[in-house]
């Protein structure tokens, strides 16, 4: 105790020692040279041997020059990244146009091989690939006609008053149930044909049902019309067509809807593009008994009450092999009943501008009683044309050149619809027919209608005895005004009237005719320029003088219409032609041929015929175009090649009618 005690004493007389004062470590600063700068202080006191001061100044040199490097290396990895990220972006965008372009041979030979490998069933195949771009179309990723080609109008034609764009359709059976219309619209066609659509929703037949004979490129199918209804199909074109009018800014609502139907936006109400049509094909249910007419007219118009609504074309299905009976209901009494219906119900539709009808007819129906009765169905019925063509029952021969397995025979051994290559030699001749009977019967009825109309009087028609001779004033040729077209309706009103009257009645007093002829006047629309404009605006019209684009001989044409014997010996010859008509501006660069005929050599009231059967080609459908065929519509070739097939088809039909263009030149 007495220890611890004392050490604090003896601490206090110890001499105080200074506490060492912390030595200042100079801050390290890197010059120019890369060396470590340290005072002369510092390393006095630090006590730092010159050799270990020589070798940090190494060091930091060393990491000096390693930070250099790695920031040599950082601005190349940059610039490295830089270019990755242009080159995959540029990749990304053209193989983005590249892929989507319907001109591409990636469909063809990529994308429809690989669905034949990964699904071996056809159907589930061709499923497949409506749901893929019915996904693409969505967000617009789907394939389409790039450089819009028909802009120079050298393949545009006219149907039921329309400008077409050009001559190829697809056929019914590609969109069964309204999925993929806009998608198809946007792959080059003119014309695309949804259905067919029954009035109550069927499954069609059982599975497998869909075959390929790759060997022939052909198609089995015994589908059975495999429908979702109408209703459901109608409630789909309605929403379509309602989010176009929104799009339009013309609102979502049935008053938006109305503005579309009555034409009023410029475009077909079926397609909503100008140039194009959208046909829905139509048919009965399988249960309904084909004896009682009364039910299958019931299926067909309820059809066209609600899809006729949104559709630019109605097609009338009576030759499905695949549903039992359909085509006995081509035979001409029943066949016109329907059609007359159909047409009934059509004209009935909530909307300005019409909807025009067409029967689909069977290719295995070609003796000349069945197409003449088909024929003169067409005619009394009042329908506005004909689908020539559909799947046959027949088993063509095979392509020249080309063996069938053993799987294939047991394929063309099922019952169904056969379609292919094979039967284009059939639709051509098919569609010859069909066009020289509907013209020969046009002519037939023109003339019975023009009999009372004769220009020579029978003799109770002559002028009655004690009364002058009225005949019409010539307009004075001194007169500075033109006369408008009412007074010119007036003037042939009043010649009519007399001619009429004379006939039947005792003779009539001028004022009597003034008076009847000014209630007319009244209800004249007046001829102010606001009147003509509106006119101009309508988007159904007809059209000026026609031309033929695809004529293979125009000279022969020309000469053959410019004599009036030929046209008196052969009315119907100019009919065997497809009709074209040029733009209202037609451009220098345009390769359209000069017109050859103008739209009087037509037949009067000319019926017009869709061709579908074996057309795989553009000289394919310039051959059917020029068998008298206004449409080449295709099916199986589209399944074959791909979505791509409109345009390949369609800069063959350019390329050829070059071909024809050059080696008439160089003939002359």
């Amino acid at each position: 105790m007495a220890c611890s005690r004392s050490i604090p004493f003896v601490r206090s007389l110890l001499p105080r020692v200074q506490k060492p004062r912390p030595i200042r470590r100079e801050r390290v600063y890197r010059s120019s040279s890369s060396t470590l700068q340290l005072t002369s202080r510092s390393r006095t006191q630090l006590n730092i041997p010159v050799c270990q001061l020589r070798t940090a100044s190494t060091t930091a040199a060393a990491v000096a020059s390693t930070n250099t490097a790695q920031d040599a290396r950082s601005s190349l990895t940059r610039l490295k990244n830089l270019l990755l990220g242009t080159t995959l972006s540029l990749t990304l965008i053209v193989g983005f146009y590249y892929t989507t372009d319907t001109r591409s041979s990636f469909h063809e030979y990529l994308v429809i091989p690989c669905l034949r490998y990964w699904l071996a069933d056809a159907e589930d195949a061709h499923e497949f690939g409506n749901r893929a771009l019915k996904a693409l179309g969505r967000f617009g990723l789907h394939p389409r006609e790039r450089g819009d080609p028909d802009a120079k109008g050298d393949l545009a034609v006219e149907v039921f008053g329309h400008r077409l764009r050009n001559p190829i359709g697809t056929s019914a059976g590609i969109d069964k149930h309204c999925e993929i219309p806009d998608v198809l619209l946007s792959a080059g066609p003119a014309i695309v044909e949804i259905g067919g659509v029954t009035p109550q929703p069927q499954e069609g037949n059982p599975k497998p049902r869909v075959w390929r004979i790759k060997s022939q490129n052909a198609l089995i199918n015994r589908y059975g019309l495999n429908s979702e209804g109408a209703d459901y199909i109608a409630m789909r074109l309605r929403q379509r067509l309602r989010e176009y009018a929104y799009h339009m800014g013309l609102g979502i609502d049935e008053q938006g809807e109305q503005i579309i139907l009555d034409g009023e936006a410029g475009v077909p109400p079926g397609s909503l593009q100008e140039g194009k049509l959208l046909a829905v094909q139509i048919a009965k249910n399988k249960w309904t008994k084909d004896e009682d007419i009364e039910s299958v007219k019931k299926d067909y118009v309820y059809c066209t009450s609600l899809l006729g609504r949104y559709a630019d074309i109605i097609v009338v299905n009576v030759s499905s092999p695949n549903t039992p009976g359909l085509r006995s209901l081509q035979k001409t009494e029943p066949l016109t009943d329907i059609l007359e219906a159909v047409v009934g119900a059509a004209r009935k539709v909530k909307r300005r501008t019409p909807v025009h009808v067409m029967v689909k007819v069977s290719p295995d129906e070609d003796s000349e009683e069945d197409v003449r009765g088909i024929c003169d169905a067409v005619w009394d019925s009042g329908v506005d044309g004909v689908v020539v063509g559909n799947t046959t029952k027949k088993r063509p021969d095979p392509s020249p050149g080309y063996s069938i397995s053993e799987q294939e025979q047991r394929y063309l051994s099922e019952a169904g619809g056969y379609s292919g290559p094979s039967t284009f030699g059939r639709t051509v001749a098919l569609v010859k027919r069909y066009r020289k009977i509907l013209d020969e019967s046009s002519y037939m009825r023109a003339d019975e209608n023009s009999q009372p109309s004769s220009t020579t009087k029978p003799p109770s028609a002559q002028q009655p005895l004690g009364k002058p001779e009225q005949t019409a004033k010539p307009p004075s040729s001194d007169s500075k005004d033109q006369p408008s077209i009412g007074s010119s309706i007036a003037s042939s009103a009043k010649s009519l009237i007399l001619e009429t009257h004379q006939e039947t009645q005792p003779p009539i007093t001028d004022s009597e005719v003034e008076a009847s002829v000014s209630r007319d006047k009244q209800h004249l629309k007046p001829q102010t320029p606001e009147a003509a404009t509106d006119s101009q605006s309508q988007p159904i019209i007809r059209l000026p003088e026609r031309t033929n684009p695809f004529s293979s001989s125009l000279s022969t044409a020309a000469e053959s219409s410019s004599s009036p014997a030929s046209q008196t010996e052969n009315p119907t010859a100019t009919s065997s032609k497809v009709d074209s008509v040029p733009s209202p501006s037609p451009s220098p660069s345009s390769s359209a041929p000069p017109s050859s005929s103008s739209s009087s050599s037509d037949p009067p009231g000319r019926k017009v015929i869709f061709a579908t059967g074996g057309i795989t080609s553009g000289p394919q459908a310039l051959e059917i175009l020029e068998a008298g065929a206004d449409v080449a519509q295709v099916y199986t070739a589209l399944v074959y090649g791909g979505i791509g097939t409109i345009s390949k088809m369609k800069m063959e039909m350019r390329e050829e009618l070059a071909a024809r263009k050059k080696e008439q030149g160089a003939v002359r």
